[in-house]
């Protein structure tokens, strides 16, 4: 499996950007139950403010913003995942703990193959979260 981006496509960061109506809320599940690093955030900027994690580094990060003036945002399908292999058994269990101690827990995923290894949590926006206690996509896979 290729390491690198294709000739094609010269990237050099990924980031995925998502909205939400409760930033708090939604920060302290990434930050403090999740465990995400914060690499970047800001406020007031344009009317956003908004906080990076990194995935783990600056290659590949999450962006969650909030717009002044925007009202409660949509809620996502069951479907829009983001998905977290985590090897080490006793790490994920942590993070599980982190969040529900936080009253965040687990719900059945919608496709069921996230529930041989994995565990969903919805964030504060109803985002689901896949903790997969697996080495990684493919490893698995012949």
């Amino acid at each position: 499996m290729p390491k690198e981006w294709p000739e094609i496509l010269p990237c050099v960061q990924m980031r995925i950007t998502r909205p939400t109506a409760q930033f708090d809320r939604v920060i302290a599940f990434y930050r403090d139950g999740l465990g995400l690093p914060v690499i970047f955030s800001y406020a007031d900027d344009h009317d956003y403010d908004g906080m990076m994690f990194g995935l783990p580094g600056r290659d590949y990060h999450l962006e969650i913003t909030q717009y002044k003036g925007d009202g409660t945002c949509p809620r996502p399908s069951p479907d829009t995942l983001l998905v977290f292999y985590i090897p080490d058994l006793g790490a994920r269990d942590q993070a599980v703990a982190r969040l529900q101690a936080m009253g965040y827990h687990p719900v059945a995923p919608r496709n069921p193959y996230w529930a041989s290894h994995g565990m969903t949590i919805p964030d504060p926006d109803g985002w689901h979260i896949v903790l997969m206690n697996t080495p990684g996509f493919g490893e698995d896979i012949v």
